[in-house]
């Protein structure tokens, strides 16, 4: 039977039934899956974005499988229990989303969202043996922050969560050679600048390559010097882009925060 996504997508309002705490989240994750839409990120249905429960360290958030990006609100997002071992349909939850977003969240618990996209240039890097290069300011602020995982077919299989785990590490970026790439964040802000910044330096980088010019890079000494930076200015006025990037989404469609 066809799933009736209108009862998936236009539910009453939740904002009552939950904390002050996971309401704000749930807000900020359906913002996240909005500006997916909006950046041409969303892969059809697929890909997703999660965030961990606040005060329910074992439950994360996620849009019901069926629906679009841009259905997705603060109210239908659905809640799930990262320790269950399957998914069944009656979830509505996409077994490799499921099986991603809980195995990632589950082994490190200083990690509250994570931002799991098909852009074709981060598919395109993240398949080239040696990965995203620092050819630009984009670039180099994910200096020994990457991680690489193999691909191994489509993400379904529990047992796959243990080699994910691994390859990211304390990392806050998981390029998925043949497949895609993972940002992951204290917050959704983080999870969702990451990806920004990472779209942008897959770009650049192809482009770089395609002019065939000879590409200056900086010495190591710069990139750490960069990455010293970098950790100060997240801390701090750089933080005003998501307040910033949420009135903009504003203007376009408020629905989310239904």
């Amino acid at each position: 039977m066809a799933t009736n996504v209108v009862q998936l997508r236009d539910v009453p309002s939740v904002r009552d039934g939950v904390s002050e705490a996971e309401w704000q989240a749930r807000v900020d994750l359906a913002a996240a899956y909005r500006l997916a839409h909006e950046y041409r990120w969303a892969d059809s249905i697929y890909n997703h974005i999660s965030m961990r429960v606040p005060g329910e360290p074992d439950f994360f958030l996620i849009k019901a499988h069926e629906l679009l990006y841009n259905e997705v609100t603060a109210s239908n997002l659905v809640k799930v229990d990262m320790r269950r071992d399957d998914v069944d349909e009656a979830m509505h939850v996409n077994r490799p989303g499921f099986t991603l977003h809980g195995g990632l969240l589950s082994v490190r618990p200083d990690v509250n969202c994570a931002y799991h996209t098909h852009i074709p240039s981060c598919v395109a890097v993240a398949s080239q043996k040696e990965g995203l290069l620092p050819m630009s300011q984009n670039a180099m602020q994910f200096y020994g922050d990457i991680g690489y995982h193999d691909y191994e077919g489509i993400t379904e299989d529990l047992a796959e969560r243990a080699a994910i785990a691994a390859n990211l590490g304390d990392k806050n970026v998981l390029m998925m050679r043949n497949h895609g790439v993972v940002t992951c964040g204290v917050t959704v802000r983080d999870a969702f600048m990451r990806m920004k910044a990472m779209a942008e330096a897959c770009d650049i980088q192809l482009r770089l390559q395609a002019s065939g010019a000879e590409v200056l890079m900086p010495s190591a000494d710069i990139l750490e010097k960069q990455m010293r930076q970098r950790a100060t200015h997240n801390t701090g006025r750089g933080t005003a882009d998501w307040p910033a990037t949420l009135r903009k989404l504003d203007l376009i469609d408020p629905s989310y925060r239904d």
